[in-house]
């Protein structure tokens, strides 16, 4: 009977990763060995750091995930850094082998530079996978390559982009959409959150909100400025990514500012 039950259980993926405190001839295929022992698919394997390696793993027998634990912590040459179902980091790693960065303050806040754009393309596109509303800003100095990583992710996840607000091709500002763009959920909204709240008049500003309150994916580029210029508070985005050309680059947004005030005197 126990057989039977045990046979009809679903598959659950589980991301392992361990640390190489001491790398010998044969450790991976004893690591291997002990996964097999236990039950474990292997779906897939990488290297996620010079020291470390991650495995994203499949079983039936979800009870063996704390003997895994138990037993790798037994080990001499290396250490268990993470044992549970993979998140969509975990997948990121094991597809292009680095993790993507977190910020040390702020645990919904990934960092990317722009020679990681390839890796920035696959997070973000995933992201507008899935169903439902949600709102994501992107950080970053003008012409760092925020706007075509939005555009490039959107393609990514099959879906189509609207521009509520854009400077891709000068100045972009929309008054209202059509009903097929406020009904279908086959759209990424993008918002500049400067061109909105410094340009937009009272008709654009509510279809900012028509669109936030819409059951979509919406991408917000300078959160900061869209936050400190309209009620709306952090507790808006579900996460914030920031994109550098390298990674000491200062996100300052006072020149922009005044680049975005200076259009119509031009």
């Amino acid at each position: 009977m126990e057989q039977t039950q045990s046979a009809s259980r679903e598959p659950v993926e589980v991301y392992f990763e361990y640390r190489i405190r001491r790398d010998r001839p044969g450790l991976l295929g004893d690591i291997a060995s002990l996964l097999g022992m236990l039950g474990f698919n292997i779906l897939q394997l990488t290297g996620v750091s010079e020291h470390s390696r991650g495995f994203l793993l499949e079983t039936t027998r979800t009870e063996n995930v704390d003997v895994l634990r138990s037993l790798i912590q037994a080990l001499e040459d290396v250490d268990v850094s993470a044992l549970r179902p993979p998140s969509l980091r975990d997948r990121m790693a094991l597809r292009h082998g680095r993790f993507i960065e977190r910020s040390d303050t702020e645990a919904r806040t990934y960092r990317f530079v722009r020679d990681e754009l390839g890796i920035l393309v696959d997070f973000l596109g995933e992201l507008l996978k899935q169903p439902g509303r949600q709102v994501i800003g992107v950080r970053g100095q003008p012409r760092v390559g925020k706007t075509e990583s939005i555009v490039a992710a959107s393609v990514y996840a099959n879906k189509r982009w609207t521009f509520i607000s854009s400077t891709l091709l000068r100045q972009t500002l929309l008054y209202e959409l059509g009903h097929d763009e406020l009904t279908s959920d086959n759209f990424v909204y993008i918002i500049d959150g400067a061109v909105s709240t410094l340009r937009g008049d009272e008709r654009h500003l509510s279809l900012v909100n028509e669109v936030l309150a819409l059951p979509a994916p919406v991408v917000i580029e300078h959160p900061d400025i869209f936050v400190r210029r309209t009620h709306y508070g952090w507790n808006l985005f579900n996460l914030l990514i920031e994109l550098r050309r390298d990674p000491d680059e200062v996100i300052q947004y006072d020149a922009y500012e005044e680049e975005v005030a200076r259009w119509d005197a031009e």
